[in-house]
């Protein structure tokens, strides 16, 4: 058997080495077009940013080891050109010698990836504009870094690639402005979420220009110049260009074989494409949702690992089946750790699930061990099913452990509830008796159960403010103090039972406190005493957060918060 791989990278490197694991004897030919095989496109930007400090230690495996360890015929530098599936040929052209030559084959694996999304605009091809999706772009970047000492950098994009970017630029000295269309950075999390990361980013120095559109660039002698839509340019030594991917797909295209959502290559659970022998895998092709059912592209290099190696087990004759990817991701940004799994409130609505949510500020270990963390954690469920949706959560240490539970209990397809007993590791250090992962599930359950009642940060501003309800916060008075809901009383929980009297069972109460547990429990008291109530989902922390970073702008909350310096550690 004789197997032509097109694209050497995660998804085409994994099935390479699969498939000389399961047969010894199969003549496996990898054929990339860029001069490096099997890198980490994750690692690349550390790499610019001088974190990673050699370049050999980007890439996992070279032409050399391959062929050393699997016997491997890796051709770098060499592009597939055309497929004609009839005669189950590939036309390669070899990029230094300008040699085109025709292979054969067997069976075909497609991995070409995903390029950078490189839009038509003027000023495009300056010196100074760059992407970074290649071992080239990262040495082009890094090369230019050293020896050009940019002080400002433009950054089209707030996507991982530009986050990443924007931090080690950064931490290098450079300052750093990111201009997108979107109103928010990370697109896999709400805006309210998003709202911790942009805190964190302008913490660091860093301006952010959203909601803006770039129109081209213009050289003007040693900087370059971004043109904006509706505002002036903006003047930097350097722009980067991380705006997202696009399949790479027209070789797909060209051959006849079936395309799927936004130009991707159509393929079955068995990674096969509509023509017999050819299969694809990694960012160029569209997958089944796991949480919706729906098609999706989704460019992580754990999917594509995972459909190289099922692929490799269906071109060596198995039967393996790639069951969907939900998405789970996680990003360092300087002190934060910003991570998602499923799907978000946006995605819910668009495929018209009816669900529900928790918010909930839990600490990284147990708070009386040294060093505890606030994380802001999100979870989604179907209301009628209560199966869980998908998960955000923005923090310090212990954000990547339980988006990694969350993960597992969604592919389980684990209900909410079910995540009360999830038996989890335990030692201060590490965690709490009552992990967050269990947190979340008591909170769904007692919703569910009826047991409390809740309303949203966006809704405070809904509430009536004419005396016809309850708004009360039960925080100490010195929490109060330092800013509070307008509207609202302060009666300290501890002292709420000694006020009852002076509440009117009449009226709906809406209590408030600093990240939704007082509340909690101030509902839970008043409730038994015969008031109906609610209480502020993730507290006046969550609130806080999300409204400054929605209206920096406005020095006013009617009914709602007074302007205050944003406190990013929560507590």
């Amino acid at each position: 058997m004789k197997v032509v791989i097109v694209g050497g990278v995660a998804g085409g490197a994994s099935a390479a080495a699969r498939i000389r694991r399961l047969d010894e004897h199969a003549q496996i030919i990898m054929i990339e077009r860029s001069g490096y095989v099997s890198y980490a496109n994750c690692g690349l930007p550390y790499y610019v940013g001088g974190v990673i400090k050699e370049q050999e230690e980007l890439t996992l495996q070279t032409p050399e080891s391959f062929w050393d360890r699997f016997r491997i015929d890796v051709r770098v530098r060499q592009e597939v050109t055309a497929i004609n599936p009839a005669e189950k040929t590939v036309t390669v052209h070899a990029l230094d010698s300008r040699k085109i030559y025709t292979e054969t084959y067997d069976k075909l694996l497609l991995a070409p990836g995903a390029k950078p999304t490189v839009p038509a605009l003027s000023g495009i091809s300056s010196e100074r504009v760059f992407t970074l999706r290649t071992v080239e772009d990262t040495l082009r970047i890094r090369r230019f870094v050293e020896e050009k000492k940019p002080k400002t950098a433009v950054l089209a994009g707030g996507g991982f690639i530009g986050l990443e970017m924007a931090e080690n630029l950064v931490e290098m000295g450079v300052s750093v402005t990111i201009v997108q269309r979107p109103k928010q950075l990370l697109a896999p999390l709400d805006a309210d979420m998003a709202s911790f990361v942009h805190a964190e980013m302008r913490r660091h120095g860093v301006v952010l220009r959203l909601g803006e559109t770039v129109t081209g660039f213009r050289q003007d002698g040693n900087s370059v110049l971004t043109l904006l839509e509706e505002s002036e340019p903006l003047h930097s030594d350097m722009v980067l260009l991380a705006i997202g991917v696009t399949p790479d797909t027209h070789l797909a295209k060209e051959a006849g074989l079936k395309l799927g959502i936004r130009g991707s290559i159509a393929v079955n659970e068995r990674m096969e494409t509509s023509v017999p022998d050819i299969y694809a895998v990694g960012d160029a092709v569209e997958v089944t949702h796991f949480v919706t059912g729906q098609k999706t592209l989704i460019s992580l290099a754990g999917p594509a690992n995972k459909q190289g190696r099922i692929a490799a087990d269906n071109i060596c004759g198995g039967s393996s089946r790639f069951h969907g990817a939900q998405g789970s991701s996680v990003l360092k940004l300087f002190g934060l750790t910003a991570a998602s799994t499923g799907i978000n409130e946006k995605a819910a609505q668009a495929a018209e699930i009816a669900y529900d949510k928790v918010v909930l500020f839990p600490a990284s270990h147990a708070a009386y061990y040294p060093g505890a963390q606030s994380m802001a954690m999100k979870v989604l469920y179907e209301k009628e099913s209560l199966r869980l949706l998908g998960a955000q959560i923005v923090g310090g240490e212990g954000v990547d452990k339980r988006i990694d539970v969350l993960a597992t209990a969604i592919r389980a397809k684990m209900t909410a509830l079910e995540l009360t007993e999830l038996d989890l590791s335990y030692a201060p250090p590490y965690s709490s008796a009552k992990d967050p992962v269990n947190m979340a599930g008591f909170m769904i359950e007692d919703l569910e159960s009826g047991k409390v009642r809740q309303f949203h940060w966006n809704e405070v501003e809904d509430l009536s403010c004419d005396g016809s309800a309850t708004l009360l916060d039960v925080r100490t008075e010195g929490e109060y103090r330092r800013g509070h809901l307008n509207g609202f009383r302060n009666i300290p929980l501890d002292d709420l039972r000694e006020h009852l009297d002076e509440l009117d069972r009449g009226k709906p109460v809406y209590v408030n406190c600093q990240t939704g547990l007082r509340s909690y429990l101030a509902c839970r008291l008043l409730t038994q005493y015969g008031f109906t109530c609610s209480h502020l989902s993730g507290g006046y922390s969550f609130y806080q957060v999300v409204t400054q970073e929605q209206q920096t702008a406005q020095s006013a909350y009617p009914c709602g918060m007074e302007k205050l310096a944003l406190l990013f550690h929560w507590h």
